[in-house]
């Protein structure tokens, strides 16, 4: 990646980077799920939600803090997309579980544009183990 093209993902605003961010971990989990035997797409959907949801995402967040995961670059722009101001509103979740899933969005859309891509695949591997193993709190 050129370094005109490095400087110019470092400038954008954090939603932005959660919208590169959503695309790139549903690829992951889309794949994993296919990769699984899953092949009705109402099963795959559903399924998805486990690991896709926002509040599935604010829990993964609790835990990469939790276990010292991230590095400080990836918590740094996990805090620019949570801070980010949103036009969107959440649906069927807090506003804060909303804007820390957007967080968790943006660092996979950082990784992404900064061409990361076996940081990428170990961060959304790991997080495939966490919702397996049952790590997600428990949704009041």
């Amino acid at each position: 990646m050129s370094e005109q093209a490095q400087q110019d993902y470092r400038q954008l605003n954090g939603v932005v980077l959660a919208y590169m961010g959503d695309a790139a971990y549903e690829v992951f989990i889309r794949r994993h799920l296919i990769e699984q035997g899953l092949t009705r797409p109402n099963k795959l959907q559903h399924k998805a939600t486990m690991y896709v949801s926002a509040k599935a995402q604010a829990g993964l967040i609790a835990l990469m803090d939790a276990d010292g995961f991230w590095t400080e670059e990836e918590e740094y722009y996990f805090k620019r997309g949570r801070n980010a101001k949103s036009y969107t509103h959440a649906k069927n979740t807090s506003v804060m579980t909303y804007r820390i899933s957007t967080g968790f969005e943006a660092v996979f859309g950082y990784l992404t544009l900064s061409d990361q891509q076996d940081r990428l695949a170990e961060m959304a591997q790991w997080c495939i183990e966490q919702v397996e193993a049952g790590r997600l709190p428990n949704e009041k």
